[in-house]
């Protein structure tokens, strides 16, 4: 399989400056597999794109590269003007620019919705605990769930949960947001309100990468959609011609799985 190399598409993301410029990059695992194999991707500030592809693909794993969640043998990354090494204090640069959801909330059951997303913003920006609490507050706003703050987690539903690790990750003002299959682990009931949180931070001109199967969010939100597929970055485009004109036998093939 050939890789398909990275073009930007579309005038509403040329002008724009990027926030993540991958090139190239390689990752094996320590058994010897060979996960990542010269992926490159840019994405613009502002842009939202969707990474798609069956499991094992390698999608995961690409976007955890982007904050040091796996780390990556050949190529390049830069977040943000930074490039991404092995040093910490790099790590930790790039990790306060870029917030991240995962499937599992990572919620501490031990800690109420408001000190779970105070925490970070305390120990790492410094901030005041009056500071913290009243950003925190304007988040579960935000994410439609204000009243929950005093609650904790065991007491919430899952997609209660899923806002409330969104709005942890906002609290620390990145500028870029990753979600990691946000939605894979709630209800089919819960998924709309977690993916309204994420339209509404895709209108309000957050940079996200997400990877994800709901192809509604992907033609409604995205302004791009990737194709992985066994290590390799297949297909991008615009949605409308990723869902309706897509060029490459691979995505036709798992369109007609998914649509």
């Amino acid at each position: 399989m050939t890789q398909f190399q990275t073009e930007t598409i579309g005038d509403n993301t040329a002008d724009n400056q990027p926030m993540i410029i991958a090139e190239n990059v390689e990752k094996w695992y320590d058994n010897g597999f060979h996960v990542l194999k010269g992926v490159s991707l840019t994405v613009s500030k502002g842009e939202v794109v969707v990474v798609m592809g069956p499991s094992g693909s390698g999608k995961s794993t690409f976007i955890r590269t982007f904050n040091a969640l796996e780390s990556y043998q050949k190529g390049s990354i830069l977040v943000d003007g930074m490039k991404l090494s092995h040093d910490l204090k790099n790590i930790e640069s790039i990790r306060r620019e870029v917030g991240m959801v995962f499937q599992q909330f990572n919620l501490f059951p031990h800690l109420t919705v408001l000190q779970n997303i105070t925490l970070s913003p305390i120990w790492v920006r410094r901030w005041p605990k009056a500071k913290a609490q009243e950003v925190a507050m304007q988040l579960l706003e935000r994410v439609g769930i204000l009243e929950q703050a005093h609650k904790f987690p065991g007491q919430l539903s899952g997609g209660q949960q899923q806002r409330v690790a969104i709005a942890r990750s906002l609290a620390m003002q990145p500028k870029v947001m990753l979600f990691d299959e946000p939605t894979s682990a709630l209800d089919p009931e819960m998924v709309r309100e977690v993916l309204d949180v994420m339209r509404s931070l895709a209108d309000s001109g957050m940079t996200m990468v997400c990877v994800t199967h709901e192809v509604g969010f992907a033609r409604e939100v995205a302004d791009r959609v990737v194709l992985m597929d066994s290590g390799y970055l297949v297909e991008e485009n615009t949605p409308q011609e990723f869902f309706s004109n897509p060029r490459e036998d691979r995505t036709q093939k798992f369109l007609s799985q998914i649509l």
